[in-house]
C-alpha cells in the first residue's frame, strides 16, 4: 500500500502532530509542561523531523522531504520533478491532519487558555519582531541552512565515508535542533511551507475554543521565504556537484 503520497502523508502529519504537539505541551494552561521554554520546543521538533523521516521512509516515501522546500531544493539540485505534485499533496493533506491531531489531544486545555496568541502558535509561526523584509530573510536563511546541509548530510561524498549510513533521520534530526537553537527565535523557524499553511488552515477552520485570528497578513512569509531558502540551497548543492 506504500506510496510517495501516503509515505509523505504519513510522515508530516507524524511531524506535525509531534512538533505542534510539543508547543501545546509548553504554551497551553494547564499542561503539564507549561512553561518548560524554547530548548524543550527545539528538542521536540528536532525528535519530530526525526520520527516523520522513518515513518515516511516506511511507508512509501524513501526520500521523505516532509518539506515543499527541501523537495524543491534537492529537484533544483538532482532533478525529478515529476514527484513534485503528489509531494506537495502529501505534505499539505498530512500538515493538515497532524495539526487536527493536536487539537484533538489538547482539546480541553484550548478552552483553559485565555492567550488567543499562545492558541495559534500551537499551529503556526509568527515573528518576535514583525519585518516583513527582515521575517522573510530570516526564513530564507534558515532554509537554505536546512537544504544545503540535508544536501551535504546526504552526498556521495558523505556517504562514501560512512558520514550517513544508517543514522541520516538522527542527523536531520539534529541539524534541525541546531537550527532552533540557533537561527529560530526570529521567526519560529517555520522553514516549510506545509508545516506552516497546513495548520494555520486547520486553526482557521477548526472549532478551537476562544481562537482569534489566523494572521493570514503574516502567512506568505513561512511560504516564499521557506521556498526561496531551499531552491537558492539547491543552486548551491548543483554548483559544487553535491
Amino acid at each position: 500500500m506504500g506510496s510517495i503520497f501516503w509515505g509523505e502523508l504519513l510522515g508530516t502529519a507524524t511531524l506535525i502532530l509531534l512538533g505542534n504537539g510539543v508547543v501545546a505541551c509548553v504554551l497551553l494552561t494547564n499542561s503539564k509542561g507549561h512553561n518548560s521554554g524554547w530548548i524543550v520546543i527545539t528538542a521536540g521538533w528536532a525528535f519530530a523531523v526525526m520520527c516523520g523521516v522513518f515513518v515516511a521512509a516506511a511507508t512509501g516515501s524513501p526520500a521523505a522531504y516532509l518539506n515543499p522546500a527541501v523537495a524543491v531544493g534537492l529537484m533544483v539540485d538532482h532533478g525529478g520533478w515529476s514527484k513534485l505534485p503528489i509531494v506537495l499533496a502529501g505534505d499539505f493533506a498530512g500538515a493538515f491532519i497532524g495539526a487536527t491531531l493536536v487539537w484533538l489531544h489538547f482539546l480541553p486545555h484550548w478552552r483553559a487558555t485565555e492567550d488567543r496568541g499562545l492558541k495559534l502558535a500551537c499551529f503556526c509561526t509568527a515573528p518576535a519582531i514583525r519585518n516583513t523584509a527582515a521575517n522573510l530573510l530570516s526564513e530564507v536563511i534558515g532554509t537554505f541552512v536546512l537544504v544545503f546541509v540535508v544536501g551535504a548530510i546526504f552526498s556521495k561524498t558523505a556517504s562514501a565515508n560512512g558520514v550517513a549510513g544508517g543514522v541520516g533521520p538522527y542527523l536531520v534530526g539534529s541539524l534541525v535542533w541546531g537550527i532552533g537553537l540557533s537561527l529560530g527565535g526570529t521567526t519560529g523557524y517555520a522553514i516549510n511551507p506545509a508545516r506552516d499553511l497546513g495548520p494555520r488552515i486547520a486553526h482557521a477552520l477548526l472549532p478551537i475554543a476562544g481562537k482569534g485570528s489566523a494572521d493570514w497578513s503574516y502567512a506568505p512569509i513561512p511560504v516564499v521565504g521557506p521556498l526561496v531558502g531551499g531552491a537558492l540551497a539547491g543552486v548551491v548543492l548543483a554548483a559544487f556537484g553535491i
